[in-house]
């Protein structure tokens, strides 16, 4: 027998609507951006303590992802932000956060960072003096873990 030069593997993507690259659907690769997107939908989650995607709402505010860039683009991110964050972090790590979660949710992959630089980024908001509190963590964590608490949603 002759040795095989695999260069990837064909699998069934499995995942949830909301989460799932949008190059994914045009190119049908998955690639290390892939999970950046993700990363990225599940921070605007917590920034706005909402599911993904959401039925029966304004077309424009389906998609999280898609809402978040537009508010952000429009100067209005503060419109969409968990009340129960406000005025718990400090503003320059709310910006940071919200950047690195506008930023890796970018429908084109080309203009997201690797996970490595989004981890720089997080790395460098969590030395910021009195960025965040012991509170806002327990909120942050409750607010990342309350979907697997409660499986009903929020």
């Amino acid at each position: 027998m002759g040795t095989t030069n695999m260069s990837h593997i064909s699998t069934v993507v499995k995942g949830s609507f909301g989460y799932l690259d949008p190059e994914y659907y045009r190119r049908q690769q998955l690639t290390e951006k892939s999970d950046v997107y993700s990363f990225g939908v599940v921070l605007c989650e917590v920034l706005c303590a909402r599911p993904a995607v959401i039925h029966g709402v304004e077309t424009r505010q389906m998609s999280l992802a898609e809402w978040a860039k537009l508010c952000h683009h429009n100067g209005e991110l503060d419109q969409i932000i968990d009340p129960i964050l406000r005025g718990k972090i400090a503003a320059e790590c709310l910006n940071k956060f919200a950047e690195i979660a506008i930023s890796s949710s970018s429908e084109c992959a080309r203009w997201r960072g690797v996970s490595s630089t989004a981890l720089k980024l997080k790395n460098s908001c969590s030395h910021e003096q009195s960025c965040a509190t012991k509170e806002s963590i327990t909120c942050i964590s409750g607010t990342i873990f309350s979907e697997v608490n409660d499986p009903s949603g929020r």
